[in-house]
């Protein structure tokens, strides 16, 4: 089944529809030569003018692409006994994914973004994953909220 077909076919919230669109622009953009706008327009298209859901994929679509090094940092020092290299190319998308929505989208709150990167790790990659995503960014979050403290 390919991606387009089980976003279409799935009866999602509209965030929840977004943000796969977002993993599926942002997974594709690895492997592409592409401009990073078309790939993100190509994704756009297939949202028949929500503009709502539009300006969200755009938001964090450009936030994961602006702060990818910074966000792959802040995975390799979370991995315990794991090689940041033998992480799965879509976990690594989620980490990012629930990393910029946890550091610069202050209208949705952390536990959101953690249950939502979990949720979407259930439909597009392993079964080990889920757990693995949800540990990352758990104690990112704990992090996080220790900067906020300071």
């Amino acid at each position: 089944m390919s991606w387009g077909n089980v976003i279409a076919a799935s009866n999602l919230h509209p965030r929840r529809y977004a943000r796969e669109g977002v993993l599926q622009a942002l997974y594709a953009q690895q492997f592409s030569d592409d401009e990073p706008t078309l790939t993100l327009n190509r994704v756009l298209d297939t949202f028949h003018g929500r503009k709502k859901n539009s300006d969200f994929i755009s938001a964090l679509y450009n936030c994961v692409l602006e702060h990818v090094d910074w966000a792959d940092d802040i995975i390799k020092s979370h991995l315990q006994n794991w090689e940041f290299d033998r992480v799965a190319q879509v976990d690594r998308v989620l980490l990012r994914m629930g990393i910029c929505e946890i550091f610069y989208m202050d209208e949705i709150p952390p536990k959101v973004s953690i249950t939502e990167m979990v949720e979407i790790s259930k439909v597009y990659s392993t079964e080990e994953s889920s757990g693995f995503i949800n540990g990352v960014l758990d104690a990112v979050y704990k992090e996080y909220q220790q900067q906020e403290k300071n």
